[in-house]
């Protein structure tokens, strides 16, 4: 799973993506002067660490995410001109987008628009994506037309009608991941790599001395705040990257020192795993102990082919306890006495923390 990150020119965009990567200058580029910046990030899991003291493995594995941090997303580009192909491009194969909104003052790098405006900032970006997917509909539905009158084709005529409805929406101004598409037109849709279909995670990237007014820095973005698979979330890049500097024993101390409780980089990886609809469930053992992502809604067989692929085509059950009852309980035998650890079959679906061995043939 992949998050494009994205921001208008000094929103901190660059130090969040060090911050998150532990990446600093290596850089590779895309077919010229865009820049594309790739990193693979653990998701933490304090769950998984409990595990993990528990069973006492060789080794510990979390879930992941790939973040992307893409260039190109010029003052420029995001006043009529549109956005450079290959930034456009770049940002279609991610799974979601990330947005770096500034809200903080700096002289020395002062904003491309002259002032801070955290909403207007959003809108300037969504304006743009609106536009990019607009034209991709118009073009393709001038091609279906003509296909249409001709063939007459049941197929193309669907689809038309399914442009047709994204269409009237981006003239409204309405982003195509606040509309309701059955899982058949999702995969027609899902080719276009619509960029107002993608779900947003927007970052409020706030000074340090606003640390302690998050959450009314937060309400700038209220016409956002309730918007289908929109998360907002606000953090100090700055900050948060002096922290991941420390050692771990001097962190409690300058957490200490500015009055917060944890780092916000934990939380903002976990938004971006929800965001993306995305659950984890744990296997357990000496070798290892370790988190595999899954679709929130996969079944029993599905998540066993995430683990091997011959997991699934030879799968007979899955032995499955949730990890609330396990450390209730202390282990995997109790478990089973007390009729905790479940005999489930191939259409069970998998739950967020659910521990399971798969039992199969092949």
């Amino acid at each position: 799973m992949e998050i494009g990150i994205i921001g208008l020119p000094y929103s901190g965009k660059t130090t969040l993506f060090s911050t998150l990567t532990g990446l600093e200058s290596d850089t590779s580029h895309f077919a010229g002067k865009i820049e594309v910046h790739r990193g693979v990030v653990k998701v933490p899991d304090e769950r998984l660490d409990q595990l993990t003291a528990i069973f006492k493995p060789k080794k510990q594995v979390n879930a992941t995410i790939q973040y992307v941090e893409v260039g190109g997303l010029e003052k420029e580009a995001a006043h009529g001109k549109g956005f450079d192909p290959q930034f456009l491009a770049v940002l279609k194969n991610s799974d979601a987008l990330c947005l770096v909104v500034r809200a903080f003052e700096n002289d020395l790098y002062p904003h491309p628009e002259g002032s801070i405006d955290p909403l207007r900032d959003v809108r300037i970006v969504e304006a743009e994506f609106l536009l990019s997917d607009l034209s991709i509909v118009e073009n393709r539905i001038k091609r279906l037309e003509k296909q249409a009158k001709s063939t007459k084709n049941e197929e193309d005529l669907r689809e038309l009608e399914l442009l047709q409805r994204c269409q009237k929406a981006l003239e409204e101004e309405t982003p195509l991941r606040e509309l309701t598409f059955t899982p058949e037109e999702e995969l027609k849709l899902r080719g276009f790599q619509f960029l107002t279909a993608k779900p947003l995670l927007i970052v409020m990237n706030y000074g340090e001395n606003d640390i302690q007014r998050e959450e009314e820095i937060l309400r700038s973005l209220a016409p956002y705040q309730h918007n289908p698979r929109v998360t907002i979330t606000g953090l100090c890049a700055k900050v948060e990257y002096e922290i991941s500097q420390l050692e771990p024993e001097d962190r409690e101390l300058f957490l200490s020192d500015l009055g917060i409780q944890e780092p916000a980089l934990p939380k903002l990886i976990r938004k971006s795993y929800e965001l993306l609809g995305l659950i984890s469930f744990f296997t357990v053992g000496e070798d290892e102990c370790r988190a595999w992502t899954i679709k929130e809604g996969t079944t029993a067989q599905k998540a066993a082919g995430v683990i091997h692929s011959d997991l699934e085509k030879g799968f007979i059950r899955a032995e499955v306890v949730s990890f609330d009852d396990f450390i209730t309980v202390g282990n995997l035998a109790k478990c089973r006495e007390k009729g905790l650890l479940r005999l489930e079959g191939k259409e069970y679906v998998v739950r967020d923390g659910d521990i399971i061995t798969v039992r199969f043939n092949v």
